[in-house]
């Protein structure tokens, strides 16, 4: 009990205020110890912002003095002079020194790296000029003189432009340092600010953690009065009865979420049935796309055999054993590409074969043109999408017009899809027909001998239930005796395949 008791001193309120006041205190003195620095800091550089300018002020003080000592010496020829022509002389050395000696790219470094080399120069001809004069060759310390003489006027206008650079700098990081110097008045403004709403901030905090639970506690009781049982709220560490009160209702509130979990997992179970039921419709669709695929007619069959037993009666062998060849190629095709997809170099070949077919039966009446993209051969495609096309042509467009008659075949890329188009030269198509076919509205009623069966209206429902789109067939005609063209677009994938839709099912 008394350990409890210890536990509960140390976590009460009143040790959080204590606590809190003392992190409160300590933020005020880092803060301050902060500013102070930065203050400090800040004078150090302005300091150093003037002491540049009181340099090169010194160092024309002392080359004038050096200029005064040689004329005085010069005139008088006195050892005072002398020697404080020699004092100065080891002091300018010494000051110059401290000058830049390197090409740089600053045009003060440039201007301080000129004057120590006048400098130097200038302290040349003043020591040759001193020793000329007390060698008594007068001729000599007079030119010497001059040329020290104009070596120091060179040297006072390279100090003065120097002082006058780093006056114009010096003054624009002045401006900057009492920038500076705001910046930091308004940061000791901003962390009084601070500091107070930090302390009124911990004082509603504080006063939250004691209230807190209990309103909390209030609000969730009243939902679950009114049924609601999805209440949540932050965990109490509190050893306290609001604590241990809070802690229990915890528990129920638990109680009541795994409840719902279970519920939830049931009825993830129930969606899944649900996708079961979506993939066996899927099938199903798949189931009706095949049997459009299979619908052919056995008279088209028929017909085709008989004309190659008449080839084969009227003919060589050969052209039958190509004829034959031709026949069995295309019947393959459709047999086996029933259940599965095709190349589009297959379905092609396939539209060739037929029409070779059909020129064998009509004596090569058909003039057949085709312009393929290499790029395109090889898409994958459904299957038995193009020969019907083609059939079509034949038998409603030119087969009255036997004696010009033309099939042009097209398939080409076009950005994220292929288009394939079939023309020909026939007797057209009005509006009106047009839009029969393509609300798929059943024609006069004419049974086709030569058909495979698989018509406009089959194409146009496979394409639908593989691509989950409707503006992928389209019929244009500008009317009777003006031809028709056909046009397919197949969706081209990211990876260059055709586009299939989830509902293509296979």
């Amino acid at each position: 009990m008394k350990s409890n008791g210890r536990f509960r001193s140390k976590n009460s309120i009143q040790s959080k205020i204590r606590w809190m006041q003392a992190v409160m205190m300590a933020v005020i003195l880092l803060m301050n110890l902060f500013i102070y620095r930065q203050i400090n800091q800040t004078v150090q550089r302005i300091d150093a912002v003037f002491s540049s300018n009181i340099t090169v002020n010194e160092l024309a003080q002392t080359l004038e003095q050096i200029q005064q000592t040689v004329y005085e010496y010069l005139s008088t020829k006195s050892s005072s002079a002398l020697e404080d022509y020699y004092r100065y002389e080891q002091e300018y050395r010494g000051m110059i020194e401290l000058l830049n000696n390197r090409n740089v790219d600053s045009e003060i470094r440039m201007l301080e790296k000129n004057i120590r080399s006048m400098s130097e120069t200038y302290l040349e001809r003043m020591s040759e000029t001193v020793q000329a004069k007390r060698g008594r060759n007068v001729e000599r310390y007079k030119t010497l003189y001059e040329n020290g003489t104009q070596l120091f006027t060179y040297i006072e206008t390279y100090m003065y432009n120097l002082n006058n650079l780093r006056f114009r700098l010096n003054g624009e990081n002045y401006q900057g340092l009492l920038r500076i110097m705001g910046i930091l008045e308004s940061m000791s403004i901003l962390v009084i600010v601070g500091v107070c709403l930090i302390c009124l901030f911990a004082a509603v905090y504080i006063t939250r953690k004691m209230i807190g639970p209990l309103t909390g506690l209030s609000v969730a009781a009243n939902r679950v009065a009114d049924g609601n049982f999805d209440v949540e709220f932050p965990e109490v560490v509190a050893n306290d009865e609001v604590g241990i009160v809070t802690n229990a209702f915890h528990q129920m509130v638990d109680s009541i979420q795994e409840y719902i979990e279970k519920q939830r997992v049931s009825m993830e179970n129930e969606a899944m049935m649900k996708e079961r039921q979506l993939s066996m419709e899927t099938h199903l669709k798949d189931a009706q796309l095949k049997y459009l695929q299979a619908q052919i007619n056995p008279h088209f069959l028929f017909n085709c055999l008989n004309a190659g037993s008449q080839l084969a009666a009227m003919e060589d062998a050969e052209r039958t054993e190509l004829f034959v060849s031709k026949m069995a190629d295309f019947f393959r095709y459709n047999v086996q590409k029933m259940q599965e997809d095709a190349n589009l170099f297959e379905e092609i070949e396939v539209v060739d074969n037929y029409i070779y077919i059909l020129n064998v039966r009509f004596a090569g009446d058909i003039l057949y043109e085709k312009e393929i993209a290499p790029d395109v051969e090889n898409i994958r495609v459904p299957s038995m999408i193009l020969q019907p096309v083609v059939e079509n042509a034949v038998t409603h467009g030119i087969r009255d017009h036997m004696e010009d008659a033309r099939i042009y075949l097209r398939a080409m890329r076009e950005q994220d899809q292929i288009r394939i188009t079939v023309t020909d030269n026939g007797k057209g198509m009005t509006q009106d027909q047009i839009q029969a076919v393509m609300s798929g509205s059943p024609g006069p009623a004419r049974e086709e001998k030569d058909s495979t069966g698989i018509g406009l209206d089959n194409v146009m429902s496979r394409l639908r239930l593989y691509y989950n789109r409707e503006d992928l067939f389209h019929i244009h005609s500008d009317g009777p005796d003006r031809g028709t063209e056909v046009t397919i677009l197949l969706p081209l994938g990211a990876g260059g395949e055709t586009y299939v839709s989830d509902t293509a099912g296979g």
